[in-house]
């Protein structure tokens, strides 16, 4: 039931018909939706004339708030699921009963890919109500039968309580949180890798790098697989890692992909990276054609080992938004955690400050250190800040000031981590 074989590793040519079938009924509801009432594209032919249809960015979203993208009458719709809209109007996403059972069966074929089954425990530190994190994953996990926790953020000693007592199995984490969690595990003398049960923890709702995350592996002793959503789809569960980790599969049955370049809006070569788009194939509520969704990533060209032929995205780079200028130069924070969490000594948690001093951008870089080095010799200090400096010069081509700090001295979020500090012009 949850390892749809026939779907999942289906021939390419037979997919690309399923796909085609669906876009075009996809245009046809989209055409019910007020902002999609004038659509110049009703039928496409081939999977290459659906360039043809425009796309659809957030701020379309916010302004057409808020029912210029609902089709269905408002009384076939069960739930909306909205941003925080502190820059405006929110983005806002409607869903009828069949979207919501879609979703779920979407997210439980994740889980079921990686392992989760229903002799599971499953604890979910994510958010619950407006945000989709939350309640995704919980009705992915009660459709395995797994017996979830549905705890929420926060509150880390009585995270670890529930995981002892319960003998907590997988894990919903953000994987800033399950560093912070980590510390926390120390500051109260256990180990997570012999004093519980986890075997597998799900990560994913901010950027993180692949050194970020085998070193969450190190220190809890377990599997962490990439999860990839965006409330604007449905939220968690539009693509996922398989066991090969090599690529976040996105389920092609129910979503377009497309990568273009950011600029121009044409499409890039399989391998190239750009920005991805998505297109809603089996969105009752409210379907999306063509989606700009920010983010940025490449189609790994060729197929994955597992045997599955949904398409690979590599790793999510960052937000189109998310990319920072230092005096002409183009780097993304993920570009500065993926190095420094490679380096021996670095502790648990950095942040990244911008100023401007004479009329020049001014880069520092905080980081916490073990605490053996941060206590011992100042050589040694000394020695793994110019390691550091060097290496985040080779990789940015910016020469950062980078500052050792204690560990547990910078600041810790319950929820996702602000890394970046821009105080330019403030």
């Amino acid at each position: 039931m949850f390892w749809d074989k026939p779907v999942e590793t289906m021939e390419e040519e037979a997919l690309q018909a399923m796909q085609l079938r669906l876009l075009n009924e996809t245009l046809h509801k989209a055409a019910g939706a007020p902002f999609y009432r004038n659509l110049p594209v009703k039928e496409v032919k081939t999977l290459q004339d659906f360039t043809a249809v425009p796309f659809t960015k957030k701020q379309d979203l916010r302004d057409h708030f808020p029912y210029g993208f609902l089709r269905t009458d408002l009384s076939e719709a069960v739930r909306l699921h909205s941003s925080s809209g502190t820059t405006g109007n929110p983005t806002v996403v409607f869903h009828t009963m069949d979207d919501l059972e879609k979703w779920t069966d979407q997210v439980a074929r994740c889980l079921y890919m990686v392992g989760v089954r229903r002799q599971d425990v499953f604890q979910n530190t994510m958010g619950y109500g407006l945000l989709t994190g939350g309640l995704g994953f919980q009705y992915g996990a009660e459709k395995l039968g797994a017996l979830t926790i549905p705890i929420g953020p926060g509150n880390s000693r009585r995270q670890i309580w529930f995981m002892q007592t319960f003998g907590t199995t997988v894990v919903h984490i953000l994987p800033s949180y399950a560093l912070r969690l980590y510390s926390v595990f120390e500051e109260m003398g256990l180990d997570p890798k012999k004093d519980t049960k986890l075997r597998i923890f799900i990560i994913g709702s901010e950027p993180h790098s692949e050194e970020l995350r085998r070193q969450i592996e190190e220190l809890y002793g377990v599997k962490a697989y990439n999860s990839y959503g965006l409330s604007e789809m449905c939220g968690p569960g539009v693509g996922f890692e398989c066991p090969c980790q090599n690529g976040i599969h996105i389920w092609e049955d129910r979503y377009f992909v497309e990568v273009i370049d950011p600029e121009t809006g044409e499409t890039v070569p399989d391998g190239e990276e750009g920005e991805l788009v998505l297109t809603t194939l089996q969105k009752e509520a409210m379907p999306l054609l063509r989606y700009r969704t920010g983010d940025l990533t490449s189609i790994i060209p060729g197929r994955c080992r597992c045997g599955r032929v949904h398409k690979r995205i590599a790793r999510i780079k960052g937000r189109a938004d998310d990319m920072l200028i230092i005096n002409g130069v183009n780097l993304f924070p993920i570009q500065i955690e993926k190095t420094i969490m490679g380096i021996p000594g670095v502790g648990k948690n950095y942040l990244i400050e911008i100023k401007t001093e004479n009329f020049m951008d001014k880069l520092y870089i905080k980081v916490e250190v073990d605490r053996e080095i941060f206590e011992g010799t100042l050589s040694g200090l000394t020695g793994l800040q110019n390691r550091i400096t060097e290496a985040l010069k080779g990789e940015i081509l910016v020469t950062p000031t980078v500052q050792l700090v204690e560990p547990g001295s910078l600041p810790v979020w319950e929820g996702k981590a602000k890394r970046v500090q821009d105080m330019r012009n403030k």
